[in-house]
């Protein structure tokens, strides 16, 4: 049961990470909210100002800026008491902290730190360490809410990032869609907790084939529910999925009781009272390729929608199926797919 998808944006080519961030600069005084708004805009940062603690939290009523850059002494409301504020609030309690202070003083740092602070620029500083603060933040902030808290795996945007990336580097690559076969029978018999097992059981089976194919590294990311993908070289596609098909048929078939791992399959109550067979879980893995003697791609929502369509074709086969997109030409015949 497939519950998760890549999602795309609508701008025909467009790198989803070049949106500008939106940073809110909180401080009272005109010439440092200038210098800082100014040198953010010319790195292609967006920003918004608000004079105090007092003002920033009305505004993010309508704002929703990627990070904020406050000031400690403030009227109204300090850079402290803001940061706790937001904290307590649920839309903005993950929202990144930048603190502009005169108070080198450790005790301070640490009173900031304990509010929620995630980083300091004790003035004075210059432009160079106030950019690179605030992009070294940003980076971790988005890396963080970009990992699936299940497996520890990279989600649906850092997947898209990587695969515009490989596009731009315009070297052979390929995209495998990973889906697990009757994972929803799973969750009805077993529940949610054993479902969950099931899925930290692929991610383990997926990282250990990873491991083992060696250079270049495989890139591994969880969209969500029981959905994979992995991006590698076309020459590893074969020996990865083998192993992580055989990996993962022995390992979950330990994860179910033990009468139907005996005779292979679970009983699903249907709606009329009675019960269907609902055979063990196996895997269809669909693999999109963009090499110099088959298809090149421009955009990387055609790579995805290639995994798509063969994840579909896999999971027509009976028990684990890897079907591999082999046409050169979007217009040639299905059956040069696997």
């Amino acid at each position: 049961m497939s519950t998760g998808a890549i999602h795309s944006n609508d701008a025909p080519g467009a790198d989803p990470a070049e949106k500008p961030d939106l940073v809110m600069v909180v401080d009272d005084d005109d010439d440092i909210a200038g210098f800082v708004g100014f040198n953010l805009k010319v790195h292609g940062f967006e920003v918004v100002r608000a004079r105090d603690g007092q003002e920033a939290l009305e505004m993010m009523e309508t704002q929703r800026p990627a990070l904020a850059v406050v000031d400690w002494m403030m009227p109204r409301m300090d850079g402290v008491e803001l940061t706790r504020r937001l904290r307590a609030e649920p839309l903005t309690s993950a929202l990144p902290v930048i603190m502009l202070t005169a108070k080198g003083m450790t005790v301070d740092k640490v009173v900031g730190l304990t509010a929620g602070v995630d980083d300091y620029l004790v003035k004075p500083f210059d432009t160079a360490e106030l950019i690179a603060r605030v992009s070294s933040t940003l980076r971790r902030n988005k890396e963080f809410r970009e990992v699936s808290p299940l497996t520890g795996l990279p989600g649906n945007a850092r997947v898209t990032r990587e695969i515009v990336d490989r596009l731009k580097a315009g070297k052979e690559f390929a995209v495998g869609y990973i889906d697990i076969d009757r994972f929803k029978p799973v969750n009805d018999v077993y529940g949610f907790d054993r479902g969950d097992d099931f899925i930290t059981t692929l991610a383990e089976s997926v990282h250990r084939a990873a491991t083992a194919a060696g250079r270049p590294s495989v890139f591994l990311g969880h969209i969500g529910g029981d959905d994979f993908v992995f991006i590698c070289h076309p020459d590893q596609v074969l020996p990865l999925t083998k192993q992580m098909v055989t990996d993962f048929e022995a390992s979950a078939d330990q994860l179910y009781d033990p009468e139907d791992a005996r005779r292979g399959y679970i009983e699903v109550p249907d709606r009329r009272g009675g019960k269907q067979r609902a055979a063990l879980v196996t895997l269809s893995i669909g693999v999109a390729q963009s090499t110099t003697g088959g298809r090149h791609y421009d955009d990387y929502r055609a790579v995805v929608a290639v995994a798509s369509e063969m994840k579909k074709v896999a999971k027509s086969q009976p028990g684990s199926y890897v079907a591999i997109d082999r046409r050169r030409l979007e217009s040639e015949a299905d059956d040069t797919l696997l």
